[in-house]
């Protein structure tokens, strides 16, 4: 299965760290996904989740714009209405054959391997090693991936920080059952930062997370439902005018 719930959040701000990298079965669903920033207006975003592919609508500039995403195929579409023209974006495929068990398949530039399997406080973890290159430095980060959930539950970084991520209470939020989990990152002078995130146990995706500072992203008016086929399709009398990745300004100068 596509492991569409890797991809949920991409591009609305909503890439949450820890996410889950896989999901044995697809449950397709709509919901609005929420971003509070301090001494900011919220932003808001509707969702529609298939199997194969997730469809974003957004306010951008006071006008409408669409993004349908199908990591399966390793594309992006984004459609203006009002104008019925759209253009398309490449990204890294995700692959079936890999995905459910490579966390590493986004990575570029990169050299990522399992090194090993681990018990950390009664979860069984994956450990992985990534080594990349940073003009001409060598830098290793190792990562402890919930075999289960998919979660980082433990990551060591170059600048010998550590992240640790520990499950404290199951919690009902926004209606749906959730594991509340703490992620505590040390920096080697001391300070530590604490987050939070509800891991939807059915979903098996975050659908909620605080940051330091007041930062919020949640998912929210969650409906599980088979999702239409024709709102992940380009409509037919859309004109496409290119393949470079695209903001919706791309399309301010043009008309009909």
């Amino acid at each position: 299965m596509v492991p569409i719930n890797k991809i949920i959040f991409i591009g609305c701000a909503l890439l949450i760290t820890n996410q889950s990298y896989a999901t044995p079965k697809a449950i397709e669903f709509s919901a609005d996904a929420v971003i509070s920033v301090p001494q900011k207006p919220i932003k808001q975003t509707k969702l529609f989740v298939s199997d194969k592919a997730v469809r974003r609508e957004t306010m951008v500039n006071g006008a409408p714009t669409v993004e349908i995403i199908y990591p399966g195929e390793g594309r992006a579409v984004f459609l203006n209405d009002p104008l019925k023209l759209y253009k398309e974006r490449s990204f890294i495929k995700q692959d079936e054959a890999t995905s459910d068990n490579n966390p590493c398949t986004q990575i570029q530039n990169s050299v990522c391997e399992k090194i090993g399997t681990e018990n950390i406080d009664g979860i069984n973890t994956e450990k992985w090693q990534i080594i990349s290159n940073d003009h001409g430095r060598k830098l290793r980060t190792l990562h402890w991936i919930d075999v289960k959930r998919k979660l980082a539950i433990r990551e060591f970084f170059p600048d010998g920080s550590v992240a640790e991520l520990k499950m404290i209470k199951k919690e009902k939020i926004n209606s749906r059952d959730t594991e509340k989990w703490e992620r505590t990152l040390r920096r080697p002078n001391g300070e530590d930062y604490k987050s939070y995130q509800w891991y939807d146990t059915a979903l098996k995706i975050a659908i909620r997370e605080e940051l330091p500072g007041g930062y919020l992203r949640e998912l929210k008016n969650i409906k599980i439902s088979k999702q239409p086929a024709d709102l992940f399709n380009t409509p037919s009398d859309y004109k496409k005018i290119g393949n470079q990745p695209v903001m919706y300004q791309d399309f301010s100068n043009r008309r009909q």
